[in-house]
């Protein structure tokens, strides 16, 4: 498969800290990564660095051939890449249909095309029911759901998730892991933080592996989780 991100000896420094250190991979169109490492691996950092929200210190990161590196965050959903935080972050007194046209809004003016579009998200991501509940009444799980649906209001090509499964019970780890899929089944690349490795090691067509800012390892699930250099990160020595 051609790539369709392409992150190319990215460094990112902050003062005298190092938070990515060189990192470089790639992620096909309609792949599943999972980003993984211990915390400060520099993981978000990068996030950061692909999303628009920070500009790598070194380095080139390019969607579709197209450099984006640098790109505000508004630029970068506009050429096709959208985020989730690991914190979810909603508009808590607007309903989740408003949320989720907000993300809309950026490809249409017109409220009516912008709605009938956050009605399908939200009953995609299964949050049909609570359409017009405000967004700060909705649980952990479905506020995080809420996200995704916003992020995929702007049409990527490119999701960003960070986090969706962190603090989540068994039963809505799976959810999640549903709704992974189905954007999957869309065709759109997923690029996912996680630490509830239990769910995304099953779905992950690839991990990549980050620790103190450098890539330790990158290959399929079964291969990084035999990686003797993975094991001492997580484990220690």
């Amino acid at each position: 498969m051609s790539a369709l991100l392409e992150v190319e000896r990215v460094t990112k420094r902050f003062g005298g800290l190092v938070a990515n250190d060189d990192v470089s991979f790639e992620v096909a169109g309609g792949e599943i990564v999972g980003l993984i490492g211990p915390n400060g691996a520099g993981k978000t950092t990068l996030f950061n660095c692909i999303a628009g929200a920070a500009a790598p210190t070194s380095g080139a990161i390019r969607l579709g051939g197209r450099p984006v590196h640098g790109l505000a965050p508004e630029q970068c959903a506009r050429v096709g890449i959208a985020r989730t935080f690991q914190v979810a972050r909603s508009f808590t007194s607007m309903t989740a249909c408003e949320n989720v046209m907000v993300g809309a809004l950026l490809h249409t003016r017109r409220t009516a095309l912008a709605r009938g579009k956050a009605l399908d998200l939200l009953a995609f991501v299964g949050l049909a029911r609570h359409a017009e509940r405000p967004a700060g009444s909705l649980t952990i799980s479905e506020q995080r759901r809420l996200a995704v649906a916003r992020a995929l209001a702007l049409e990527p090509k490119l999701l960003l998730m960070d986090e969706v499964m962190a603090g989540l019970n068994p039963t809505e780890v799976r959810d999640a892991v549903d709704v992974v899929l189905k954007i999957r089944a869309q065709g759109i690349a997923c690029l996912i933080v996680e630490h509830v490795l239990e769910g995304i090691m099953p779905i992950a067509d690839r991990i990549v592996v980050l620790d103190y800012g450098r890539k330790i390892a990158d290959g399929t699930p079964a291969e990084v989780s035999r990686d003797e250099r993975v094991i001492a990160a997580y484990l220690g020595d």
